[in-house]
């Protein structure tokens, strides 16, 4: 049997408190450390995907090119590029950006408390997804989505929302 993957705990100071499986943190909704990569094209366009249908929350919904948790002892570009590859089938240079504290709880009782960090990268190609893990992709530029989310945020999920809405500016290379 497969351990559950855990998740590491953190202070408002991003300094890591111990480790919890994931499920865990986030029915207990406790802080944890965690991801977000962007990948931006030539065009200013950011590469989104569709979380698959059967995650356990946000599915369906569109999001930024893939999010995760970094493992104990992982560097935040080191998890970057390894999810990267795992959801969308590609390596990229990447960068830290900025990091927030979020805290969204879904209907089904679990709650996403994240200090979350933005990577930053730049790739032109077609990814090949994970069908485990992405349902769909699309380019779409930066003006479109900031649009598209003011008249239909329930299409994307919550982090998402809160990175566009206070780092908009962050979000170019």
């Amino acid at each position: 049997m497969k351990e559950e993957e855990k998740v590491i705990l953190v202070n408002e100071n991003d300094e890591q408190i111990g480790l919890m499986p994931k499920l865990e943190a986030h029915q207990k909704a406790v802080l944890h450390r965690a991801f977000s990569v962007f990948i931006i094209n030539d065009k200013n366009e950011l590469m989104l995907q569709q979380r698959a249908h059967h995650k356990y929350h946000s599915p369906g919904l569109w999001t930024n090119t893939c999010c995760s948790h970094q493992r104990d002892g992982e560097s935040n570009i080191e998890a970057g590029t390894r999810r990267l590859q795992e959801e969308m089938g590609f390596t990229t240079s990447l960068k830290d950006s900025v990091s927030f504290i979020y805290k969204a709880p879904f209907d089904n009782g679990l709650t996403e408390h994240e200090y979350d960090h933005v990577l930053i990268g730049n790739y032109h190609k077609d990814p090949v997804i994970n069908p485990d893990e992405v349902a769909d992709w699309k380019w779409v530029s930066i003006e479109t989505i900031k649009e598209d989310i003011v008249n239909h945020p329930e299409q994307y999920t919550e982090w998402f929302k809160i990175i566009f809405d206070k780092f908009y500016s962050h979000i170019t290379l």
